[in-house]
């Protein structure tokens, strides 16, 4: 399967990922380059899918991936707590294409596509 490389090394495109993930779980929706983001929607679909499925094994795939230290401000949950407690009970009934990606224009310094990657 072929993946976008983003000038990175593999190292740097999995913390990379990680973080954007991460933040993706606990706000719900983030602003990142179109590349980014289209590749970061498998990611994220992976980690719900693995949320629904709930047992001991599927959360720590997820807590294995998924930067656990960061913690949301307003509540306080981390983000594995918040994806198997929240996220996966908000998508029990739906097949998959949990997030959506919203296209807003160029960025000014360097002209590369920036969208919105949110939940749906």
């Amino acid at each position: 399967m072929a993946y976008a490389k983003l000038g990175r090394t593999s190292s740097q495109r999995k913390a990379l990922f990680r973080d954007l993930a991460t933040d993706l779980i606990i706000n719900e929706r983030i602003e990142t380059t179109e590349a980014k983001a289209k590749e970061l929607r498998s990611i994220v679909e992976k980690m719900i899918t693995l949320g629904k499925r709930g047992d001991l094994h599927a959360r720590r795939q997820a807590a294995s991936f998924i930067r656990n230290e960061v913690a949301n401000d307003e509540t306080g949950e981390y983000a594995v707590q918040k994806l198997f407690n929240d996220i996966a009970k908000r998508y029990e009934e739906r097949q998959g294409g949990y997030t959506r990606i919203l296209k807003l224009g160029q960025r000014r310094g360097d002209g590369a596509p920036v969208v919105i990657i949110e939940l749906v």
